[in-house]
């Protein structure tokens, strides 16, 4: 498993910029900005991390008030096998939120309730049960 990033929306991109960047010492490493959903992300890293982007803050354009719930967004890890992670998970307990129905991607929530993303290192598995006809369960 490798660790990716964490997401964390911004009410204000040039404040955050400047706590991040100029007080806590990160680096921008890349940007990207969608004319057409309207947002920005920016990637963030620690000095000597080989600007592997460890922070993504989210900007969305169009003013909007963030409640603790969706202010943070969530942390992201690879796994070398989703399928084989997913069921490791349950059996130790963990409820799959969002199943790797699509072999590539789920989500699960910490005892704290913040959701953790798991992708498929590399192109996505194919589909195989009982992922593929699973539901969803709670919010992810």
């Amino acid at each position: 498993m490798r660790y990716l990033h964490t997401m964390v929306r911004v009410a204000d991109l040039d404040q955050s910029l400047d706590f991040y960047c100029n007080k806590l010492g990160l680096t921008e490493v890349r940007r990207y900005e969608s004319q057409q959903g309207r947002f920005t992300l920016v990637f963030l890293a620690a000095p000597g991390d080989d600007h592997r982007a460890l922070v993504e803050l989210t900007w969305n354009w169009d003013p909007e008030v963030y409640g603790i719930g969706r202010a943070f967004g969530h942390l992201a890890y690879e796994v070398d096998d989703i399928y084989a992670t997913c069921e490791h998970l349950m059996k130790k307990g963990v409820t799959i939120n969002r199943p790797p129905r699509d072999g590539r991607m789920a989500f699960v929530r910490s005892p704290d309730n913040i959701s953790i993303e798991l992708l498929q290192k590399g192109g996505a598995l194919p589909p195989a049960e009982p992922w593929a006809s699973m539901p969803n369960t709670g919010e992810w």
